[in-house]
């Protein structure tokens, strides 16, 4: 029996921040080698953190991320165990994403990554160069100079190869490689190779980790083989989280899986394998051992080196485990919060303050805010010495006091503030009472203020300025447009936000100087409809929700409200259910046509022929027309607002920030005459064939 036992991580990483990059990987390192793994896998571009960007492009991050890789193979870091180090490589004019792969104070080879993730949060092929080359041999890296001389090593494999032990062989296939329609370890299967090492970099998606593993196990349970699936953790300085799961998987069954959900810096998962199980699913397929008779050559790095040891009663062999899989609800929850958690600790701020009017958006975020409250007390009671230093330095704890109760926590960090007036029906005693109750139950610092004084000065300018001039020129009358007076409520509630931002922690914290994040609670069906006032109280610094439709936030609240124990939320998303209607669409509708828009990429002619399919018995083609066609409308007139929407958690796909994700021409032609022309083409052929052509709405 040759028995493998085989440690992956996810890491908590930073962007640029090599001092807690490295902190990290040597923490796994160590934890690795205590628990007597032969392999430890690092996640994806784990020296320099993966969202450096146009960083990346910078030599000083090169010549940093092979500083670190120094320090690494010239300790006793990767002494009696192989390990895989994610870093950007360069070579001449190319760049590549790589895994280092070192053993014994010597870089064994240099992978760099065959298939690049682009769009959907990633934007690999601005930055780095595919590796194209199928030729059965392999290229030599000139190493730096300096970590040459230190580990007495001036080049190394460079390319795609396995490594050949005198026991097993070894390969990588990294991130973006398992899920293409041409991956890379079936072929290496056929050369032999038992154990996979795939460091990823996957942000986190609602149901994206069920599909994630099942492609893995799927993959194990063909051809056999261990499989070690690693990813980061946490937020490394954009607007994504990445969720974890890192695992690791024996000829299709789950053995290890880590945390999805997790504040921790450093989440190890390790496993003790049974290789020769994977020689006994190998042969015996016939279909295997044929295709493994007229494959095409891989070169391979041969190591003169054993990794596995024979079995101890002492040290058993994993047995395979069910993993649960989180509902739609808890990724909302779960996810965001984590991610508010990461930016909060990492901004410098000393915590959050969100405009709360009772309506359901404002609800959800403060629902999530208290989620992450109650998930860091809950971590501080699990030991985690990091996370309890980050609590007690944002909550202004004096004399070795530490959070012990999540209300009392998030009194110390949440501000949450109800801007009414006397005259908006928007802000109504109902919303009053229901931003109050909220506030209570979950704990945060409470404002009610009557912005009336602010407001009637604005409009009272206004009247100064315009209506002498209008009466002058035309007759007008005394009347302000009631939008206007709408968008000025919603601007001066913006204004007061980061105004109390900005004052309120210091008068809260013994006038030490600090400050507030202000909370955005704009949805999806927003940014799409255009239902929201420019640089109005939808703006703010981080928003949570920002990819998530409002009919998935009610969800959410029901879930909430049970499972974060606020009873308050149940009655709030019984609330605000007219906006969207007001704007023609309603929220099932809108979440439809985000979906059909971005994620199935639909043009207007496109998306009335699906919307015909999905809605066309209960809908005329004309309906559906006048439907397609008002959104496309609306889009197009309220486009120049997404580009300045606050930055959103990329929870779902199907965000419409232009100035990130979205990326489409801000000016559009809102008539969209050719398109709707061809659409009405289509009515006319579809009305023709119509048995029933009197459907109602």
């Amino acid at each position: 029996m040759r028995v493998l036992k085989v440690a992956t991580c996810s890491l908590n990483q930073w962007a640029m921040d090599f001092d807690n990059n490295m902190s990290n990987i040597k923490e796994s390192l160590r934890r690795a080698k205590a628990a007597g793994a032969a392999i430890r896998l690092g996640p994806e571009l784990e020296i320099t953190g993966y969202g450096c960007e146009d960083h990346f492009m910078e030599q000083d991050t090169i010549t940093h991320a092979w500083e670190c890789l120094k320090e690494l193979v010239a300790g006793d870091w990767t002494e009696g165990m192989l390990c895989s180090f994610g870093m950007p490589v360069s070579r001449g004019p190319e760049l590549y994403n790589c895994q280092v792969l070192c053993l014994n104070r010597k870089i064994l080879m240099v992978r760099p990554k065959m298939w690049l993730a682009n769009g959907g949060g990633s934007s690999e092929l601005r930055w780095f160069t595919a590796w194209k080359q199928t030729d059965p041999h392999l290229d030599h890296l000139l190493l730096p100079p300096d970590l040459a001389q230190a580990i007495s090593q001036p080049t190394a494999p460079f390319g795609y190869a396995y490594i050949q032990f005198l026991d097993t062989a070894v390969a990588a296939e990294i991130c973006m490689e398992l899920f293409s329609p041409v991956q890379v370890h079936p072929e290496l299967a056929l050369h032999g190779v038992e154990v996979f090492m795939n460091a990823s970099g996957s942000i986190h998606q609602v149901q994206k980790m069920e599909r994630r593993l099942r492609t893995i196990t799927t993959a194990m349970s063909a051809r056999g083989g261990v499989y070690m699936y690693c990813n980061h953790l946490g937020c490394d300085g954009a607007r994504l989280y990445y969720d974890g799961c890192s695992c690791i998987v024996a000829n299709g069954d789950v053995v290890a899986h880590g945390q999805q959900f997790s504040l921790k810096d450093v989440d190890m998962v390790i496993a003790q394998v049974d290789l020769d199980k994977v020689v006994n699913l190998r042969v015996s397929l016939s279909s295997y051992r044929e295709q493994a008779s007229c494959k095409n050559k891989v070169p391979s790095v041969f190591v003169p080196y054993k990794l596995c040891h024979s079995f101890k009663l002492q040290n058993s062999i994993s047995t395979p485990i069910k993993v649960e899989y989180p509902s739609r609800e808890e990724e909302i929850a779960m996810g965001a919060a984590c991610w508010l958690w990461n930016y909060l600790r990492r901004s410098g701020a000393s915590g959050f303050l969100l405009p709360l009017s009772g309506e359901v958006q404002t609800c959800s975020v403060a629902a999530i805010v208290a989620c992450m409250c109650q998930l860091v007390v809950k971590e501080i009671e699990n030991g985690d010495e990091q996370v309890k230093a980050d609590a007690v330095r944002i909550g202004h704890y004096n004399d070795g006091h530490t959070p012990t109760n999540a209300k009392e926590f998030t009194k110390r960090i949440f501000y949450t503030i109800f801007m009414g007036t006397e005259t908006s029906n928007e802000t109504s005693s109902s919303s009053k009472q229901q931003s109050r109750l909220v506030a209570e139950e979950i704990g945060s610092w409470h404002l009610d203020i009557a912005i009336d004084g602010v407001v009637s000065a604005l409009i009272s300018l206004f009247q100064t300025l315009i209506i002498p001039r209008k009466r002058q020129e035309n007759g007008g009358t005394d009347d302000i447009d009631k939008s206007a007076i709408v968008k000025i409520r919603s601007r001066t509630r913006m204004v007061v936000a980061y105004m109390l931002a900005s004052v309120l922690p210091w008068l809260h914290h013994n006038y030490k100087s600090g400050f507030y994040l202000v909370l955005s609670s704009t949805t999806a069906d927003q940014g799409l409809s255009g239902n929201l006032t420019k640089y109005g109280c939808s703006s703010g610094d981080i928003n949570p929700i920002g990819s998530i439709h409002m009919k998935d936030l009610r969800a959410f609240l029901k879930w909430a409200a049970v499972n974060l124990g606020y009873s308050s939320l149940a009655q709030t998303h019984q609330t605000n259910t007219l906006h969207s209607l007001e704007r023609g669409m309603t929220d099932e509708q809108l979440s439809t046509y985000g979906r059909l828009r971005l994620t199935l990429r639909c043009g207007p002619v496109s998306m009335f022929q699906n919307l015909c399919e999905k809605w066309g018995a209960n809908m005329s083609p004309t309906q559906i027309a006048q439907k397609v066609k008002h959104f496309f409308k609306s889009y197009s007139i309220n486009r120049h607002k997404m580009t300045i929407l606050t930055p959103s958690y990329l929870v779902e796909s199907q965000t419409c920030e232009d100035n990130r994700f979205d990326q489409r021409q801000m000016l559009y032609n809102p008539e969209w005459s050719y398109q709707f022309r061809k659409i009405d083409q289509l009515v006319q052929q579809l009305d023709s064939h119509l048995p029933n052509p009197q459907i109602q709405n």
